[in-house]
């Protein structure tokens, strides 16, 4: 499968790693342009490209930038993906990082604002996943307590899509509902940095609250 992935931190880093262990065609990206890019390139065999470049030709597009970035992304940089693209949403709003986004204070769940921005449908996933977990926890399908991902978006083939893709990296995954109910993997509830199995993961997004806890306002 072609990927491109937009932002090469800890998450976007370590999924070029993986992607591209299992056999997919991966294009990576970052704001500082592709020279800088050249040793996780020498390490994968991923190919540098510019934010512009990344979703060529590409069947998934990973966003994994901070969310004050997301509306600095070239305009039209999905015009060239393949057909059906599916976008996948990895971010998370912090006020002290990304500034005050008054839409998602008013409660607009964080992957509706992304997608919002980058004018094109989104799925929810990584987002609270510790990126060193993608290369160590890993496990095949039917292991006991094997980690699980929750995983929320609106359309239904993209978000098998991402289902899958996720079990081919060793995880289980629980549908957490369409991109509304997506606040339920935000950080500061029960599933955010959770690295249970299939049930306790849908246990923690039933249990979740639409309330910032105090200490993410702060």
């Amino acid at each position: 499968m072609k990927i491109g992935i937009i932002g090469a931190g800890n998450i976007g880093g370590n999924l070029t790693r993986r992607l591209t262990a299992l056999g997919h065609e991966v294009s990576v990206a970052n704001s500082r342009g592709p020279q800088t890019l050249t040793a996780l390139a020498e390490e994968t065999g991923a190919k540098p490209v510019t934010a512009s470049e990344a979703a060529k030709g590409a069947q998934v597009v990973v966003v994994t930038v901070p969310l004050k970035a997301v509306p600095d992304l070239p305009a039209g940089f999905l015009d060239g993906a393949a057909e059906g693209v599916t976008v996948i949403d990895t971010g998370n709003y912090y006020p002290q990082r990304d500034g005050r986004i008054a839409a998602i204070e008013d409660g607009l769940p964080e992957s509706r604002w992304t997608e919002q921005q980058i004018g094109h449908p989104v799925i929810k996933a990584f987002n609270g996943t510790y990126a060193q977990d993608i290369l160590d926890r890993g496990r095949p399908q039917g292991t006991p307590d094997r980690q699980a991902l929750p995983v929320a978006g609106d359309d239904p083939a993209a978000k098998q899509a991402v289902r899958d893709l996720i079990d081919e990296l060793g995880f289980d995954t629980v549908d957490g509902g369409g991109l509304d109910d997506s606040w339920r993997q935000q950080p500061g509830t029960p599933v955010y940095g959770n690295r249970g199995d299939a049930d306790a993961i849908t246990k923690g997004l039933a249990e979740a609250s639409p309330e910032r806890t105090a200490e993410f306002r702060a």
